[in-house]
């Protein structure tokens, strides 16, 4: 019986052959959180020169803090050793291009069904959201003063950051 994902679990079974993250204690070695967009072309680590347990990432669509995220980075702050936080949207983001109209209109065309209480939650103007983003990690009562927090832009064409706070 084929399920679909036997090219991933080949994939698996070849990564875990030299699996050497075992024992990990679950901490941000780098002191590191970041939230980013959930588009694959964003490599958060590998964009910040990181390794596997050095960072907490999160992602959401647009790259937006949401309820979701922030929990995760207040958990990061206090449990998980992370001491500085990067809020990383990105150029070409689908969630910038289009009106929450469109890119509705678009997921019903894709579904064949409807989606009008499906909340998108567009970007009409990425860096006033990650103005806003920042300001909502850095005024959150259970994370401190002393943790740092930047808003940052990734250009999916050149690979680089842009700082904008």
């Amino acid at each position: 019986m084929t399920t679909g994902f036997e090219d991933l679990l080949a994939a698996n079974a070849e990564y875990a052959a030299d699996f050497h993250y075992g024992g990990f204690d679950g901490i941000a070695h780098a002191g590191v959180g970041v939230v980013t967009c959930m588009d694959s072309r964003i490599p958060p680590l590998e964009l910040l020169g990181l390794k596997a347990g050095d960072a907490k990432v999160l992602r959401s669509a647009g790259g937006r803090v949401t309820e979701i995220t922030l929990t995760g980075l207040v958990l990061g702050v206090n449990l998980l050793g992370i001491r500085r936080i990067m809020i990383i949207p990105h150029t070409r983001c689908a969630m910038a291009a289009m009106s929450e109209d469109e890119l509705r209109a678009k997921v019903e065309k894709a579904a064949g069904k409807p989606a009008g209480y499906l909340p998108i939650n567009v970007i009409p103007d990425q860096l006033q959201a990650l103005r806003h983003d920042v300001a909502a990690v850095r005024e959150h009562p259970l994370i401190g003063e002393e943790i740092l927090v930047g808003g940052f832009m990734y250009d999916v064409d050149t690979g680089l950051l842009t700082q904008h706070d």
